[in-house]
């Protein structure tokens, strides 16, 4: 997935506004709007950088006129105490920007260290590591793309791109045989192709959606025993998806078992910002 600098300068000036507003008045009334600074990012712990790229656009949104010299590249594992950029200009500019840009960075570093957990636990493996929708509004391509940085592969985008009958979709039209023939009739209707995806919760939905040749077929809270059952009734007939339950602990146990893909929504959803300070200095 390529990041896009054409969204991210869209959403840019929102957040920017609802942090400065009227203005940065702790600066504005404490330095002279004269005053040129020198800024280092440090990194505080080890992990995957995502964001260097962003830390630039975001300063130089806010100044064109300060200079950015970054160290690492995004996708590179650096260890705590790695110097990750520095920046100079108008100490005014570097503070007022400062927040903004180390939110994202922190946060999407947090999103690709941690997703880079799961993949070198399954490396050896078959399987690959999937996020879902269990994004952050607003930022969802960002966190997806953290994700990629990270070594992970991106489910669908959103509702638009892929079909997903869950249990909400199956319960609601009356069993997985009713809804994969509803949805093909409606791809057919509406002149859509796409893939459809089958969420199951016990081997007797999965022998259903398996006659029924979709594409992919979830195992929704399998044991990875019942993972294993489920994978060599498959066959790799369809592709095999493990999502529910799933964590760093036992992410290679699930790996394991044969599926093709592991989904895991902590990618995005609960995860811890990498540890980035942004310290500035008058500079002499």
């Amino acid at each position: 997935m390529q990041f896009s600098e054409e969204l991210f300068l869209q959403n840019l000036s929102h957040w920017l506004n609802e942090d400065i507003g009227a203005g940065d008045f702790s600066s504005l009334a404490s330095i002279d709007n004269t005053a040129i600074g020198h800024s280092t990012m440090l990194l505080k712990a080890n992990g995957v950088i995502a964001g260097i790229k962003i830390a630039q656009l975001v300063l130089n949104h806010v100044d064109p006129n300060i200079i950015f010299k970054p160290f690492v590249k995004d996708g590179e594992y650096c260890e705590s105490g790695r110097v990750l950029a520095e920046a100079s200009g108008s100490i005014q500019s570097l503070l007022k920007a400062e927040r903004l840009m180390l939110n994202l960075v922190q946060h999407l570093s947090g999103i690709a260290t941690q997703t880079k957990m799961f993949v070198d636990e399954v490396k050896g493996t078959n399987c690959k590591i999937l996020d879902t929708r269990k994004t952050t509004p607003g930022l969802r391509d960002l966190e997806k793309w953290a994700v990629f940085i990270g070594g992970g592969e991106n489910h669908r985008m959103g509702l638009y791109d892929m079909i997903m009958l869950k249990d909400n979709h199956v319960d609601s039209a009356g069993g997985i045989t009713s809804a994969v023939n509803k949805t093909r009739d409606f791809l057919q209707a509406n002149n859509q192709d796409l893939k459809i995806e089958v969420e199951t919760r016990n081997m007797s939905e999965v022998r259903e959606a398996l006659e029924l040749k979709v594409d992919r077929i979830m195992l929704d809270n399998f044991t990875p025993e019942g993972c294993k059952v489920a994978c060599a009734l498959i066959n790799n007939e369809v592709e095999t998806e493990a999502s529910g339950g799933i964590n760093i602990h036992n992410v290679k146990e699930y790996a394991l078992s044969g599926v093709n893909y592991i989904s895991v929504g902590a990618l995005t959803h609960s995860v811890n910002a990498l540890d980035i300070s942004f310290k500035t200095k008058l500079r002499a």
